[in-house]
């Protein structure tokens, strides 16, 4: 496991070649990576854009600019070319691109990418909450400094809100069982505060199918992410802002790694009046790429161009 304070990111990214074929890459181009994490996509879209071009890297975790900008400048200067790209590392969320353009006076790119999922530095970190094999603090909020974190929320809502959430932000199926044990063990005053607690609690309500290979306190897990940072409604907001940032031709990729983050973009896309669809249907990782890195097997990635 690497330190807290690591420059170096252990994360891989995904889908790396179809990504960049996706962006349709050249000099000179600007590309915002509206999720930079360890910037992984970004080291290979940097050198594809030079000479010139111009990388905007934003992130709603504070840790991935704190940790990983130091090692960019030095990226930067690594690059051979006359002149070199410009490099704008920004602590921020993606939905806010229309404003972060209007301050970094620029009027328009040429292409974003949206990598929707954990990065594997974030649940490396067992302060974060992020992975139930750990006994670290149940926050699990992208960006610590605010908000709300899942086991403040899990102490506050009633059980009933509990369960909706669950059932709809994750899908589970014993969503109810487990509000119900979660405000259980508050009456008892041993309220959930950890990411190991959660996890043996939601195990103990869902009975594990055979040759199930998806821990049973996944889709928990993803629900509480899912409502703390309010993913939902940032991914739809910026799918229906994120086009009017693109020049003619310019292309916008996402990338999901569940349903209902896709489902978002796939209807967004179909429903943009300014937008081309490339990928009728979502391009997956190869077989080589899952048995590599099986955080590939969920992802999905769906491109469209500016009219």
């Amino acid at each position: 496991m690497p330190d807290s304070d690591s420059s170096t990111s252990m994360h891989v990214p995904v889908l790396p070649s179809e990504v960049i074929e996706a962006l349709d890459l050249s000099p000179g181009k600007r590309i915002v990576d509206g999720t930079f994490g360890g910037g992984g996509h970004s080291r290979l879209i940097l050198p594809a854009i030079a000479p010139g071009g111009m990388l905007i890297g934003l992130d709603r975790d504070p840790r991935a600019i704190q940790q990983y900008g130091p090692q960019w400048r030095d990226s930067l200067s690594a690059i051979e070319s006359d002149p070199p790209p410009r490099i704008e590392l920004i602590n921020d969320s993606y939905h806010r691109l229309p404003q972060l353009m209007e301050e970094l006076e620029i009027d328009g790119v040429d292409g974003i990418l949206l990598d929707l999922g954990l990065s594997s530095d974030q649940l490396n970190d067992p302060s974060r909450g992020f992975s139930y094999q750990t006994d670290g603090d149940l926050d699990l909020r992208f960006d610590p400094t605010c908000g709300e974190a899942a086991s403040d929320l899990l102490l506050r809502l009633p059980e009933k809100e509990i369960a909706d959430l669950i059932y709809q932000f994750g899908e589970e199926r014993c969503s109810r069982r487990i509000a119900r044990r979660i405000v259980e063990r508050r009456k008892e005053r041993r309220a959930v505060k950890t990411a190991d607690e959660l996890a043996s609690l939601v195990r103990s309500c869902v009975p594990r199918g055979k040759n199930h290979r998806i821990d049973p306190a996944t889709r928990t897990f993803q629900a509480l992410r899912i409502a703390v940072n309010q993913e939902l409604r940032i991914v739809k907001q910026s799918l229906e802002d994120l086009p009017g940032c693109l020049r003619p031709g310019g292309r916008l990729a996402v990338i999901s790694f569940h349903s209902l983050e896709d489902r978002l973009v796939k209807h967004a896309f179909r429903e943009a009046d300014d937008l081309e669809i490339i990928t009728r249907k979502p391009i997956l990782a190869s077989d080589r790429e899952n048995a590599e890195n099986p955080r590939a097997r969920s992802a999905k990635l769906r491109v469209a161009v500016k009219k």
